[in-house]
């Protein structure tokens, strides 16, 4: 079995209709003023989702998106035929976590930005459980998507969430375990229950809501508990 024990878990969940410039009004204080024009919607969920814990250069980050700029694409598309060059720029611009650590000017020792769908929670997890550094900030998030989203190529709703990962357990609030069935062992109440891995979403709101998830994965069952 290895695991992770859980520290600083925060989940921005805006409301359905907020638009990234309500964003920027909404968390004008968590950022730098000039970095504000050209975060995207994604970008300042996941640095408010970050706000109040610092990284440290010895430190990991494991970022999870299915579709991630997926909005800002849309905006730079729709000024078309007189294509709006600030939208360009928006839409090119580092991903949101990026944004993030940029704008804090945090270097850190190495980003693992991954992307999917049906497994992607199980990939950024065992990611986070596997990575050397002592501590590994686990951040994934959406941004809503408008027609895109009828090509199923944007998310429904725009969240983002983060977590910090440690191997210690003092003033942890959650653990996170993954046993290899290569071990002998699947928990008896997983075994039969045929529970796929979470969506990002569903995995974002078992954070805010302090939910336990289980499920038996590619590998062997996994474990979200919470203290």
């Amino acid at each position: 079995m290895i695991e992770r024990f859980l520290h600083h878990v925060r989940v921005e969940w805006p409301s359905a209709s907020e638009t990234a410039a309500e964003a920027r009004v909404r968390l004008a204080d968590k950022f730098p003023r000039t970095a504000l024009r050209r975060m995207t919607h994604l970008g300042l969920l996941i640095g408010a989702a970050l706000a109040g814990e610092s990284l440290a250069p010895d430190d990991a980050l494991v970022f999870a998106s299915t579709f991630a700029e997926t909005r800002a694409l849309e905006d730079f598309l729709a000024s078309f035929p007189a294509a709006s060059p600030l939208l360009f720029q928006t839409s090119i611009h580092p991903g949101g976590v990026q944004q993030v650590l940029i704008g804090r000017q945090q270097p850190i020792a190495r980003l693992w930005p991954l992307a999917g769908r049906a497994r992607l929670v199980e990939q950024a997890l065992l990611t986070a459980l596997l990575e050397p550094a002592a501590r590994v900030a686990l951040v994934g998030g959406e941004e809503r998507g408008t027609w895109m989203l009828e090509h199923h190529m944007a998310s429904a709703t725009s969240f983002a969430f983060a977590a910090i990962l440690t191997r210690d357990a003092d003033g942890a609030v959650g653990r996170v375990t993954f046993t290899s069935v290569t071990s002998g062992f699947v928990a008896p109440a997983l075994a039969g229950s045929g529970e796929p891995c979470p969506a990002l979403d569903i995995f974002a709101h078992a954070l805010a809501e302090r939910r336990p998830l289980q499920w038996l994965g590619a590998g062997g069952p996994w474990q979200l508990a919470w203290r």
